[in-house]
């Protein structure tokens, strides 16, 4: 028997196939661009089409931390992109502490692009380590050279999926290729005396992380893992401490979306973490994972059936951390809007 929240996700997922970005950033959509009412559409980045991003594509999936999946749409295999940002930092807590860690890179928004010289005039650190810079300098704590943090990165994102992922080297390759800016700011970085590791060796095992291949399903086990304190929910392993496991979704909340996170906040209200592949993780502590793909993507470097995903979700399910309501029962709730008729 098909569940209520498999055929509200299943509906959702057709009705956002339709859904494009808005012409400006501001725009006002008829019912928030699910309806696909909108004229202008976001575009797919060369660089994804290398592991075979397609226009159609759209997947979403939900993992409760007692290991409970539903999943719809595509299961198509993509870069996990800046999302492993999320686990290197809290890779890199759990290595060296919190206090340490704090000391390098600091946990504060910064309301710029991604790839932005975020770094602070005074201390010399990072913004944040969900920025490219930061994730660097994070990178650059997993050990002390580059097979031993490469690996390190490797072992976490495997755990948190529950699985062992494959690096798309195709990706990693042309990455390495037009990877000027970020080999700048880790040279940046060592020229404020804020890293001492090579800069082009860092950013190399930096980029590696970033082409490892998740599937909507494991993002929503990460996403989940995060949730439940740090340990994965299909196998039960101690991926993360509960603190760097809590540290990791306070900047999520604050600085995953980048140069977006103000909107999503007050629109989805879960911390969340996007990468320029399509996929968004989100979480709702000690209860369940969330995940998205969807490689068309908006001026901020976001999803933009994604962002209309987590959008509707959080406004159907009553999931904005903020509300001052008590989550409810996923399975309940599904099927009360579908009896009602307010599903998609």
């Amino acid at each position: 028997m098909t569940s209520a929240l498999t055929t509200y996700l299943d509906r959702l997922s057709i009705a956002l196939s339709t859904a494009t970005a808005p012409e400006t950033p501001d725009a006002v959509l008829p019912d928030r661009g699910i309806s696909g009412d909108a004229e202008a559409g976001g575009g797919i980045p060369d660089l994804s089409y290398l592991s075979g991003a397609r226009e159609d594509h759209l997947g979403v999936a939900v993992c409760t931390i007692d290991g409970q999946i539903t999943s719809a749409g595509t299961d198509h295999a993509f870069p996990v992109q800046s999302i492993s940002k999320a686990f290197a930092y809290g890779a890199a807590i759990d290595l060296h502490g919190m206090d340490y860690v704090d000391s390098v890179v600091d946990e504060e928004p910064t309301g710029e692009e991604f790839n932005a010289l975020s770094i602070d005039a005074h201390s010399k650190k990072p913004k944040n380590p969900l920025v490219n810079i930061g994730a660097i300098r994070s990178h650059a704590m997993l050990g002390p050279t580059q097979a031993e943090r490469t690996q390190r990165l490797r072992d976490v994102l495997d755990a948190a999926a529950g699985r062992p992922l494959q690096l798309h080297s195709a990706t990693r390759d042309e990455e390495l290729t037009m990877a000027d800016r970020n080999l700048a700011l880790a040279y940046m970085l060592r020229a404020a005396g804020s890293m001492s590791e090579d800069a082009a060796e860092v950013v190399g095992g930096y980029i590696e992380g970033c082409a490892v291949l998740t599937t909507v399903t494991d993002l929503a086990v990460m996403a989940a893992t995060l949730a439940s304190g740090g340990t994965n929910p299909l196998t039960g392993e101690k991926v993360f401490s509960r603190v760097a496991a809590r540290q990791v979704l306070s900047v999520m909340l604050t600085c995953g979306m980048y140069d977006n996170a103000g909107d999503w906040v007050s629109d989805v209200g879960l911390p969340a973490k996007s990468g320029v592949g399509g996929g968004i993780i989100a979480a709702l502590p000690s209860r369940f994972g969330i995940a998205s793909y969807a490689p068309q993507l908006d001026q901020h470097g976001n999803s933009v059936r994604g962002t209309y995903f987590f959008e509707r979700l959080s406004q159907d399910f009553a999931l904005h951390m903020l509300d001052g309501a008590v989550p409810r029962d996923l399975e309940e709730c599904a099927r009360e809007l579908i009896e009602v008729g307010t599903h998609p």
